[in-house]
């Protein structure tokens, strides 16, 4: 059995112990002279080859055309183990060295672990685009930090509510523009109903073609009547990857930007683009272009390595954090497209969960998923349709969910009434599995399909918990149950294996908070949000909030930090790799998490 396997190297990284242990196992070494011809076109494949040392070439079989060199750590012949037989010759061009791994053992590793087989599900052209994006990333992080100025965006084209269509119309093809603005009077009902809302509406040239071509309105039809209110928009001196991700999660190609209540320009994709021509690999354009599993497969990979480039220039946890959030919910939307046929998107909607749903996870964690149907719908497919999406979002990198909270489990697939009925029992059957259910529910955000089939039962979880103190005090306890790492004298305390971080701190806060807003009717589903909310109710005091918002931002980064320089998914920190200066800030923060849970404790009356 050779031990010098390098089991660090991906993909085989990607297997668990005992998985890695089989591989071992079943390897064999086997050299090969110069000229040798290692796998001949149409012979069966046996084996899975891994260079120790040595090259080899990849050609056709008439030797008329090469395909690929292959050296040390290289590998191949994986397409001919799935399909049965080689289409090409492999030819050792210097004495080389390899490691055989048998067909079957392969193909049972293949079959058993989805992140493994991702890696090989993805074609040589598909790979090279990844290696591509990942040299391509270390730049992205200026394409982060630059911010919404006058450079990036175009003056606005202001109009009055009473021009008519056809006047607009020249007068955007004269400006050599596609949208405008409309100023709306202090009178107009769009703006008494909504206060706060800048007072501006948009008009394009989409908008205008619709009018008169598919609603019948008169050329002469003033413009304000089919302007669009409220208009997304971004504040100048915003980061541009602000607007980036509100166009992302708003499928739309221009901002307003305003300069406090005043419109002071328009900014669109193409202007991000023609300013940052190099960074054409930005994900949610790449998602968006996808057309297939295989190109969804490039946007999907590229996260860790853009994780990590954002670290390494000092973006904010917190920012990164929105960031992945949304190209996580870009993924998972062009996913379930791709999955689920056109015809019932209308009638189902997919939400995630957990720290998902909170848009709290930075690099993938299990899959927490569920699926609301129309109670109308008839889906005998359904089934099969939500174990290829769960078998596609493992290719894409999402692992299984070890609590099987998944589409794949009909535990979790739901007709909007049913759903209804199993938050009411859930509520009324407090135990300990069904809290933990409820709280799952709780962050439930809609990223794809029908995204109101969500709405009715938000509102009903929210109803089933507002003030209800005494499932309340059930709901709270799993925030309390697990032990803080400190000493007796209240320094950070770490066994052999580290500080389990989620544990001991990260929980407790999302939970605590997740109750508290849950009894204050707060509909926000991110622990920041929540924070943020009970402190405008007065239900957390500003120091309160200030230090758990510190606090929770500190775990996540030193969490994350230890898993991109380790490459590990884990939440055990290593506090030989954290500096004095950030243990002493991990201690304090360790200490505001014992002082909110006593604060849960006292005010729920928990005296266990």
């Amino acid at each position: 059995m050779p031990d010098k396997f390098n089991m660090q190297s991906s993909p085989f990284d990607r297997l668990n112990e005992r998985q890695q242990t089989q591989l071992r196992s079943a390897l064999d070494v086997a050299y090969f002279r110069t000229r040798d011809c290692l796998i001949k076109a149409g012979q069966e494949a046996l084996y899975l080859h891994i260079l120790i040392k040595g090259a080899v070439e990849e050609r056709s079989a008439d030797n008329k055309e090469v395909f690929a060199h292959y050296a040390h750590d290289d590998l191949f012949d994986v397409r001919a183990l799935i399909d049965g037989k080689s289409k090409h010759q492999y030819i050792a061009l210097e004495d080389t060295l390899c490691y055989l791994l048998p067909k079957e053992i392969f193909l049972d590793l293949y079959y058993q672990n989805g992140q493994f087989a991702a890696y090989f599900d993805n074609n040589l052209a598909t790979r090279q685009a990844l290696v591509e994006a990942a040299q391509q990333q270390q730049n992205l992080a200026e394409f982060i930090l630059t911010k919404v100025d006058h450079a990036i965006f175009h003056p606005p084209m202001i109009l009055k509510p009473n021009q008519p269509l056809n006047e607009v119309t020249r007068e955007l093809k004269n400006a050599g523009l596609d949208s405008a603005l409309v100023a709306l009077d202090e009178s107009d009902p769009r703006r008494l109903a909504h206060p706060h809302a800048h007072p501006y509406a948009i008009v394009t040239r989409t908008n205008m073609l619709h009018a008169v071509m598919l609603d019948g309105h008169a050329l002469t039809t003033p413009i304000g009547d089919i302007a669009s209110f409220p208009v997304f928009h971004v504040d100048v001196g915003d980061f541009l990857f602000n607007a980036m991700i509100t166009m992302t999660r708003n499928k739309m190609k221009r901002l307003m930007v305003c300069d406090g209540t005043k419109a002071v320009g328009m900014l669109d994709m193409t202007q991000i683009l023609s300013a940052f021509s190099t960074h054409s690999h930005v994900l949610s354009l790449s998602i968006a272009r996808a057309n297939c599993i295989e190109e969804l497969a490039i946007a999907s990979h590229r996260q860790r390595q853009l994780v990590d480039s954002l670290i390494t220039n000092g973006i904010r946890t917190r920012f990164i954090m929105e960031l992945i959030s949304a190209v996580n919910e870009q993924i998972i939307e062009k996913a379930f497209e791709l999955v689920v046929p056109p015809a019932l998107h209308d009638h189902c909607c997919l939400i995630v969960l957990g720290s998902e749903g909170r848009g709290e996870q930075v690099l993938k964690t299990d899959q927490d998923n569920a699926l609301i149907l129309k109670d109308e719908l008839e889906w005998p497919q359904c089934s099969e349709v939500m174990n290829t999406l769960t078998h596609t979002l493992q290719q894409l990198g999402y692992p299984l969910c070890t609590g099987n909270v998944m589409v794949n489990n009909p535990q979790w697939v739901k007709t909007q009434t049913e759903w209804k009925s199993t938050i009411s029992d859930w509520t009324q059957r407090a135990t300990p599995e069904r809290v933990m259910d409820l709280a799952i529910v709780a962050d439930a955000h809609a990223v794809a399909g029908n995204k109101s089939l969500l709405t009715p039962i938000e509102a009903h979880l929210q109803q089933s918990l507002i003030n209800k103190m005494l499932l309340l005090q059930t709901f709270v306890r799993p925030a309390l149950q697990f032990s803080l790492p400190l000493t007796l004298f209240g320094n950070v305390k770490s066994d052999k294996e580290g500080i389990d971080i989620k544990r001991g701190g990260i929980f407790p806060i999302v939970h605590g908070i997740r109750t508290l807003a849950l009894e204050h009717g707060i509909k926000e589903k991110n622990t920041f949000a929540r924070i943020d909310a009970l402190k405008a109710l007065k239900k957390l005091e500003p120091d309160t909030a200030e230090n758990l918002n510190e606090a929770f931002k500190l775990f996540i980064k030193l969490r994350l930090t230890q898993q991109i320089d380790q490459q590990h998914a884990h939440n055990r920190l290593d506090l030989s790799k954290i500096d004095r200066t950030e243990r002493d800030l991990l201690r304090h923060s360790l200490h505001v998490v014992k002082k909110f849970k006593q604060l849960l404790n006292h005010h729920y009356q928990i005296r266990d």
